[in-house]
């Protein structure tokens, strides 16, 4: 938290406008607004216009430009929530002069059991077998033991690694420092991934998309994995080099990929990735709309009433680097 956020923090609200008062906006995402206006009643706060709260709930992730607009006149407004955890649609408006949450940890669970399902997917041949018309011959892997290694150590990776527990993979996390993760058998910094995915049976894309992140895995990337090796993206599709994985997957260079986001998305019909046999792609189900509203819910119910009795938010962005 910065300077500024801890001051904040802790201002007495001896002001006319009172800490309870907290907006919801837009409206163009009818069931998350809805969702959210309710969460923020049953916490106690009272909904209020944009121009006139202390808070501000924003209930549609892909209305970002819509954004400067809508705080332009809200003279008290200290807080914002965004409601998915990645949050580089407005990274141009994040203002450190206020505290702004997003949705850190709230979908980790469901994105954590879909990275198993796409693992378990691509290492038993299930998307060429399920199609199948004849007997397919016999292919497949153990998860069982294997070597899994994910960048990015927020909480999908926690959840993963709870998940990963009955499999007794070798579990190595590459974070932006060398903190050990609880749970990971090692822990490297981002300069060292080749290292970290060379031995890997499956790599996981699970980081923030910054400008650090943002096309991560190119082709020098990719012939550092194993050409056995599966790459999962569940993170976003800005990540990885879309023709440098074309190409390696192509050329066998890798297994495969599993990607439930791709860069561009949705993926137009007709484009090359989709033509692939060693290519799984799902339509970023890790977390949909009806798994994600109750829990992002439950996030601003949460953190109406923490923000009311003055305690630390949950899912906390740090403005300077992004995520």
């Amino acid at each position: 938290m910065t300077t500024v956020q801890r001051q904040r923090r802790s201002t007495s609200y001896d002001e006319p406008m009172n800490k309870r008062r907290i907006a919801v906006a837009p409206t163009s995402r009818p069931a998350m607004f809805d969702a959210m206006m309710q969460a923020v009643i049953d916490a106690g706060g009272e909904p209020a216009p944009v121009a006139e709260a202390s808070a501000l709930m924003w209930a549609d992730p892909a209305a970002a430009a819509d954004f400067p607009g809508a705080v332009a006149n809200a003279p008290d407004l200290e807080w914002i929530q965004l409601p998915y955890a990645g949050i580089e649609n407005f990274a141009d408006q994040l203002d450190p002069s206020k505290i702004w949450t997003c949705g850190k940890g709230v979908y980790a669970d469901p994105v954590a059991e879909h990275i198993i399902t796409l693992t378990l997917a691509g290492f038993r041949h299930l998307h060429t077998s399920i199609p199948a018309t004849s007997w397919p011959a016999q292919e497949g892997r153990n998860l069982l033991g294997a070597n899994v290694t994910v960048i990015g150590a927020g909480g999908i990776t926690e959840s993963l690694i709870r998940l990963l527990e009955p499999w007794n993979t070798t579990i190595t996390v590459v974070r932006r420092s060398e903190t050990p993760l609880e749970g990971a058998d090692r822990t490297v910094p981002i300069d060292d991934v080749y290292s970290a995915i060379a031995d890997a049976d499956v790599v996981v894309l699970a980081a923030a998309l910054t400008d650090e992140t943002r096309g991560m895995v190119d082709a020098e990337f990719l012939r550092q994995m194993n050409d056995d090796a599966w790459l999962v993206n569940v993170a976003r599709g800005g990540l990885v080099v879309t023709d440098d994985l074309l190409d390696a997957l192509s050329e066998g260079l890798i297994a495969g990929a599993a990607l439930d986001v791709t860069d561009p998305e949705p993926l137009p019909d007709g484009h090359a990735l989709w033509h692939l046999p060693n290519c799984i792609i799902t339509p970023h189900v890790g977390n949909t709309p009806e798994m994600g509203l109750p829990l992002i819910a439950d996030r601003v119910r949460q953190n109406v009433a923490r923000w009311i009795a003055d305690e630390e938010l949950i899912g906390l962005v740090d403005v300077e680097a992004g995520y």
